[in-house]
């Protein structure tokens, strides 16, 4: 099974290669084109390998939520059909077909929307060191993994590739970014996270926490509350939605708080990670040439996010 973990597109400008996602701008000037390669990251390190087919899950589970949740606030999709593409994308084709969205331009807010329904990861590290979740106090006697009383949005800073994104408290979020773009975001944040999880639900899949990214596009309403540089302007989601990769899906079978659960998301992968020796300053490998993936680890992996997309979406 073959793995794209970098494309070139001859005739397109490359904007720039992400943890996943290479951007290349097109002959529409208001648009990109998202190429979502197999790369794969944890600990926010792109490992040395991807994972096969990863990139056209990730696109075709973002292509299922983007449509589900399109009532909750519009999104940067404009056509994942290659064939409706301009010229000068179409010509690439045979590589792109499956993993790739011609998306709308936008200024993205430099803010990580992280939404979390249950206490695990740097939440629950956080949580039993000091009793709070970024900053937050939350009350005693909570379990690892136990599902909190309502879904709380919990920010953290947009960090760029080979950086650590960092957990932040509202307060700080809301003054990164602006009260208007804040509240925006937050109630949009939960809107969208509650109604993926309870779906999820019937799907057999508890979604733990994830996170959404948003962009700000101009507004037709002079009206907007939100304003950059005199221009108002318009929240729209945008990047990934409710991927392996921004999520944690367990499976709602055998799920009991108290403790570590399995996992249909990347969790497998940080935890191999960690069982090999990760540890913050060794992102470049315990030998200095970076982080290679074992077979048994790629194909664990491939099978979990491509059972995230069956449950998900019965494909």
């Amino acid at each position: 099974m073959s793995t794209l973990t970098n494309s070139t597109l001859d005739g397109l400008k490359l904007l720039s290669r992400g943890k996943v996602r290479d951007v290349y701008e097109t002959s529409d000037p208001n648009a990109l084109l998202f190429v979502a390669s197999d790369r794969i990251s944890a600990y926010d390190v792109i490992l040395n390998n991807g994972i096969p087919r990863k990139g056209e899950i990730l696109t075709q589970m973002s292509l299922f939520w983007f449509e589900k949740l399109r009532d909750v606030i519009p999104n940067h999709l404009i056509t994942a059909n290659v064939e409706e593409m301009p010229q000068d994308i179409q010509v690439h084709a045979d590589l792109i077909r499956g993993r790739s969205m011609l998306v709308r331009r936008a200024k993205v807010v430099p803010l990580e929307a992280i939404t979390r329904g249950y206490i695990t990861g740097s939440a629950w590290s956080e949580y039993k060191k000091t009793g709070t979740m970024h900053g937050m106090k939350l009350p005693e006697g909570l379990k690892e993994s136990q599902k909190l009383p309502s879904p709380v949005f919990t920010p953290s800073t947009k960090a760029d590739a080979g950086q650590h994104d960092e957990n932040i408290h509202p307060d700080q979020a809301r003054k990164l970014v602006g009260d208007a773009v804040y509240q925006r975001i937050s109630n949009a944040a939960v809107e969208l996270y509650s109604r993926a999880a309870e779906y999820a639900l019937t799907r057999g899949v508890i979604i733990a926490d994830t996170k959404f990214e948003f962009g700000l596009v101009p507004s037709p309403n002079a009206s907007s509350e939100i304003v950059v540089d005199g221009q108002p302007m318009d929240l729209i989601l945008v990047d990934e939605v409710l991927t392996p990769d921004s999520s944690r899906f367990w499976p709602l079978e055998g799920y009991e708080e108290g403790k570590n659960q399995p996992s249909y998301d990347k969790q497998y992968l940080r935890d191999w990670m960690t069982g090999a020796g990760f540890t913050k300053g060794l992102e470049k490998g315990l030998d200095g040439n970076g982080w290679e993936i074992p077979p048994d680890v790629v194909e664990g992996t491939q099978k979990r996010y491509q059972e995230a997309l069956d449950r998900l979406t019965g494909s």
